[in-house]
């Protein structure tokens, strides 16, 4: 009889990153039905997982120095047999190392991966450029898992979805209503619009739709005062600000499983909608790393808006400051594609 496999995955960097590896963890199991399988992450994205079927276990790392060797305790307690680093980092490497993980993967090769004796998984520098996800699923390819199902998935509970209802409702957003999560930040993390184009789309929005009861749901903590003043000014009740209401990612993940629509640059929160299987409206920068083909939103229903390579070649190309994503996407091009049922 051949022994249980019991798989670690391994990413501790953002929340879109982590989303990301759901499809490793279901095909996983889906492969070797009689796996354990368990995630090390960040706490602040170990939300991700929960009440996934899929996943048997949690653990969490908060990288500080004094956590290092309880984490390694944690792994050795549970025995692991395979180890899939899919966010490489020598904490990472020898955390498994010292854990007895008998057959450790990472993505890519660094000087510590010879050290610590992990394999190294290619990306192949990215030549022939695919999914983030599908970059994911190579580490599962490689210990014999044959598929090319890279849909993320996320999983509330009918307990949680009921919760998120009346979080909503008493706050003024029915849930009987139609509703588009309008997401203004990024933190960063990807090109993405000024709060004077998302100000622009809101009002078109508005305009466009003035005879309907809907609701325009605001969620970016990052969210300036200018704008949120700009948005009070117009004194109507379709737009609701949550953002400071939210509290955590599990009550931020449950609200937007609420949402007919989300928009949003291609940042955490768009990763979420898309593991959620929310219709979503993306806005990607053209270039490789930042774009639809790397980052896009993966559900069916969903549309990705990416600059264009005539505008991208005469803006954005060698020799000229900055991303000029935005006026390479504008309000118009993403109003074309928000229908209010």
């Amino acid at each position: 009889m051949a022994k249980q496999k019991r798989i670690l995955v391994v990413r501790t960097d953002r929340i879109g990153d982590t989303v990301m590896v759901t499809p490793v963890v279901r095909e996983l199991k889906k492969a070797f039905p009689d796996s354990f399988v368990a995630t090390l992450s960040q706490p602040n994205t170990a939300d991700i997982f929960l009440n996934n079927p899929y996943v048997d276990l949690i653990i969490t790392d908060d990288l500080k120095k004094e956590s290092f060797r309880k984490v390694v305790s944690k792994i050795k307690e549970n025995k692991f047999t395979h180890g899939l680093i899919i966010f490489p980092t020598e904490r990472a490497a020898y955390q498994l190392f010292l854990g007895r993980v008998k057959k450790r993967y990472m993505t890519g090769f660094r000087l510590y991966s010879l050290f610590t004796f992990t394999r190294s998984v290619s990306r192949e520098k990215y030549v022939k450029l695919k999914h983030e996800a599908d970059y994911c699923m190579d580490l599962a390819r490689r210990i014999g898992v044959k598929t090319n199902n890279v849909i993320p998935e996320i999983f509330v509970s009918e307990e949680e979805k009921s919760e998120s209802i009346k979080f909503l409702e008493d706050n003024n957003i029915p849930n009987d209503i139609f509703k588009i999560f309008l997401h203004t930040g990024s933190k960063n993390s990807s090109p993405n619009w000024s709060e004077n184009r998302y100000f622009e789309l809101l009002t078109e929005i508005i305009k466009k739709f003035n005879e309907k009861d809907f609701r325009i749901v605001l969620t970016a903590m990052e969210m300036s005062h200018e704008f949120i003043n700009k948005v009070t000014e117009m004194n109507d009740k379709r737009i609701v600000n949550i953002a400071d209401k939210v509290k955590g990612l599990r009550k931020f993940i449950c609200s937007i499983s609420n949402a007919d629509l989300m928009i949003c640059s291609s940042t955490g929160p768009i990763h979420l909608a898309d593991a959620l299987d929310v219709k979503c409206i993306g806005i990607y920068c053209r270039l490789p790393m930042c774009s639809a083909k790397y980052w896009g939103v993966l559900n069916k229903k969903s549309v990705n808006l990416e600059v264009s390579k005539e505008f991208c070649e005469t803006h954005c190309g060698e020799g000229k400051p900055g991303c000029k994503i935005e006026d390479g996407i504008t309000p118009a091009e993403v109003l074309k594609y928000v229908e209010i049922k």
